[in-house]
């Protein structure tokens, strides 16, 4: 018989977590929170217990994993690398836990657990967008589902749709994927915008070309959408960037940028004279919106229903 000999730090180096329980999941959801929250303290409310009790259990779930999760003191609350890799794990872990029940619901052929919609920012001032005539007709459908409305960029609803954290996304078209059917619903138009200490402000700028619009300091929006698309074809001087529309108007409220943003958000600031369209008959774009379902698997019973009733409110069913 040949003896087997453990190596140095073997044994500790492997994962401690057996099997699964109610109560890791419950570790786990606490430990997501905590992390979106940015900290134990700014979780209390989000999870309605006291911080001593959100610490103990992170350090009950750093036990469980044989892992530090992360680092907290007067220099705040920070995921270390281990930490940020089971954060990523538990987002992928409690989706698939969804869908199961999601799924279990479907058997049941009734309507229950969470359903995740993603919506891109500035939606709601749309008068195009009719997303509240869909959620009234959603939860009229199925009152007993538990709606969750997410507000992200394009990139990061499309990876939700994809990895199965969010259910349906709503987002500009800007590419297309495989991986995700699409379906048109409303569009929006985007402006040009200088705000009131730029110098185009007070000046006819209808003889202006893109070429001369171009020599202007651009502030765009740092992720593939429309409005990188067009910034660089039109070869707009990006000195600014923004990761939502409303960094990118409080860019142009510094009057030292030109931006483009949607015409109905933009229509508050020209009402309080603190910014102007520049020639909006020529600088301009049209963005249309889209449904996002996941291809595979296929779609719960909820999702599909949801998207149902954004066909119905956009006039497309």
């Amino acid at each position: 018989m040949t003896a087997q000999v453990s190596r140095p730090g073997t044994q500790k180096s492997r994962a401690l977590l057996g099997q699964l329980s109610d109560m890791d999941l419950r570790l786990l959801r606490v430990f997501k929170a905590v992390v979106e929250c940015g900290g134990m303290a700014a979780a209390e409310l989000e999870l309605n217990i006291g911080i001593s009790t959100i610490s103990r259990h992170i350090k009950d779930l750093e036990t469980r994993l044989g892992l530090t999760l992360c680092r907290r003191g007067r220099a705040g609350f920070t995921l270390t690398p281990e930490g940020q890799g089971i954060y990523e794990e538990t987002l992928r872990l409690l989706a698939s836990v969804e869908a199961f029940r999601s799924s279990v619901d479907d058997i049941h052929r009734r309507m229950g657990g969470e359903l995740h919609v993603a919506v891109f920012d500035k939606t709601a001032t749309n008068p195009r967008a009719r997303l509240g005539d869909a959620i009234a007709r959603f939860c009229e459908a199925a009152p007993h589902v538990s709606l969750n409305l997410h507000v992200a960029a394009i990139g990061a609803v499309e990876r939700g749709v994809m990895e199965g954290r969010f259910h349906v996304g709503i987002i500009p078209v800007h590419r297309s994927s495989r991986s995700l059917a699409y379906t048109e619903l409303f569009d929006e138009t985007m402006l040009l915008y200088c705000g009131a200490r730029h110098p185009l402000f007070g000046k006819p700028t209808g003889k202006l070309s893109w070429s001369e619009i171009g020599a202007y300091p651009f502030a765009g929006l740092g992720y593939h959408s429309p409005n990188m698309e067009l910034s660089h074809r039109a070869r707009l001087a990006r000195k600014a960037t923004g990761f939502d529309q409303e960094s990118i108007a409080t860019l142009i409220l510094s009057g030292q940028f030109l931006g483009f943003l949607p015409d109905h958000y933009a229509a508050y600031f020209e009402n309080q004279g603190l910014m102007r369209a520049v020639e909006p008959r020529r600088f301009r774009y049209a963005c249309r919106f889209v449904s996002l379902l996941r291809r595979s698997p296929e779609p719960s019973r909820v999702a599909l229903l949801f998207q149902q009733c954004l066909q119905e409110a956009h006039g497309k069913a």
